[in-house]
């Protein structure tokens, strides 16, 4: 890395506390931006908002920030000078530029900070800018390894940090008329949930194909883009897309650990489910075949206190198991979609009925004849803001967001345990009271990961 980008960790954490010492003339580390009523920024009391991920995401959640009048862009950065550029350009080029994320960390005039780097790096980031005393929107997944994920959560309490983690399809008006059929009672008991996510997104049985390892493109820091993971050549199928890099194991994790959380955040939030007992996990790669590692199938069961909840992931077959649409295929002999399609959603099984959706529609399926017909309940959940305007909305207040991390930290627990069983190769216990796995030292230790020096695990927040 050239010298005016060298940036030690003891400069950054001397720089950070300079950064704390300064805030702590007002509450809590509260910026600037929250001393004026929410909603009423004056010309000097706008949030300084800084983007660390330059990606698809991260500019999408960037857009949903700047689009409103009491934010302003000041910071952008990326390892990669393409992915900068572009949005700096976006920005007309006000917006300052770099490429280390410690030294946006260590601006006194960034207040917040979007967090959109590859999974890797969640956990990393995220307790630097806490300990730099900045707000966080954290991309999901929260992290990429289970010990991670506590060790976010404790961070962002210690420091008394707002987070919101990105599933932002919990701001839909469909997932609130869910929670809203859920918890009136009037489905009956709940007894299984299943999940899903199908789709030939892996174009089977090519996928990503076999590119050499070589060079990484001009202007693309390798060393910093890997980071605290483990180092391995340059292959341009890790960086093809947004989610590409999903599909390789030590970076992404795989689809279940990329979009798992969408889908979960719902049965988490209308079963108002704690943490998981027991979690089992198979998975193979039989049909995509690339140079990616990540299996293109994968199925997860979760048993909780009072529930069972499945998960079912392909990336070889579209077909997303509504009942409509079998009738349609079988009876009228209308002819499947053709190209690539992603069909994801939950049915929960209740005693009285069954309601099965997706992020945009949801239907019921009665069992009773009280409930043919059935007018849905009274709506209950108020509308939400925006995912990020809630967010920006908290930084003033001081209030946690919906999807904080006290919330996101459950679901992306069993998230993670699922990956973790996968491992491991069996399944596992977990005790919910100290957030542990049971009688298993070995998944205990692959459950916390190593970084790759300098880089150092966070542990002190376990």
């Amino acid at each position: 890395m050239p010298d005016n980008h060298r940036f030690s960790r003891r400069e950054f954490v001397s720089t950070a506390a300079k950064v704390g010492a300064i805030g702590a003339a007002v509450p809590t580390l509260i910026p600037r931006s929250v001393l004026a009523a929410p909603g009423k920024p004056g010309a000097n009391d706008r949030i300084q908002l800084g983007l660390i991920g330059a990606g698809a995401m991260g500019n999408a959640n960037l857009s949903a920030c700047a689009k409103y009048d009491d934010v302003d862009v000041v910071a952008v950065c990326d390892v990669w000078k393409a992915h900068l550029d572009k949005t700096l350009q976006k920005y007309g080029n006000k917006p300052k530029g770099y490429r280390d994320y410690r030294e946006v960390l260590a601006e006194k005039g960034v207040d917040a900070v979007i967090l959109a780097t590859p999974h890797h790096w969640h956990c990393r980031q995220a307790v630097d800018a806490c300990e730099a005393g900045k707000d966080l929107y954290l991309q999901k997944p929260m992290s990429l390894h289970l010990a991670e994920s506590r060790v976010i959560k404790n961070a962002v309490l210690r420091h008394k940090r707002v987070c919101q983690v990105g599933t932002q399809i919990h701001a839909t008006e469909n997932y609130r008329r869910v929670v809203e059929w859920v918890q009136s009672g009037r489905l009956g008991q709940i007894s299984m949930v299943r999940t899903f996510l199908m789709s030939n997104e892996g174009n089977p049985p090519d996928g990503l194909g076999f590119p050499p390892d070589g060079n990484p493109p001009e202007g693309l820091d390798w060393e910093l883009w890997v980071g605290p993971g483990p180092m391995r050549p340059f292959n341009q199928n890790i960086v093809k897309n947004g989610w590409s890099h999903t599909l390789f194991l030590d970076y992404g994790g795989g689809r279940t650990c990329g979009m798992a959380n969408h889908i979960l955040d719902l049965p988490f939030w209308a079963l108002d489910l704690g943490f998981p007992v027991r979690v089992q996990s198979t998975s193979s790669k039989h049909c995509v075949n690339d140079n990616t590692d990540a299996p293109d199938t994968h199925e997860v069961t979760w048993e909780f206190p009072n529930v069972v909840m499945s998960w079912m992931m392909s990336q070889v077959s579209s077909f997303g198991f509504n009942l409509q649409d079998v009738e349609r295929y079988t009876k009228h002999g209308a002819p499947m979609e053709e190209g690539v399609q992603r069909r994801l959603g939950y049915y929960i099984h209740a005693a009285k009925a069954t309601l099965f959706g997706n992020y945009d529609a949801h239907t019921i399926v009665p069992q009773v004849p009280e409930l043919v017909g059935a007018e849905p309940p009274e709506k209950t959940i108020p509308p939400s803001p925006g995912h990020e305007r809630e967010w920006l909305d908290c930084i003033r207040t001081r209030q946690e967001p919906s999807c904080g991390v006290n919330y996101s930290h459950k679901v992306n627990t069993a998230n993670m345990l699922a990956n973790l069983a996968m491992k491991a190769g069996r399944s596992l216990r977990f005790d919910p009271a100290t957030e542990s796995i049971v009688d298993d030292p070995e998944a205990t230790r692959l459950a916390k990961p190593e970084y790759r020096a300098p880089w150092k695990f966070p542990e002190e927040y376990l």
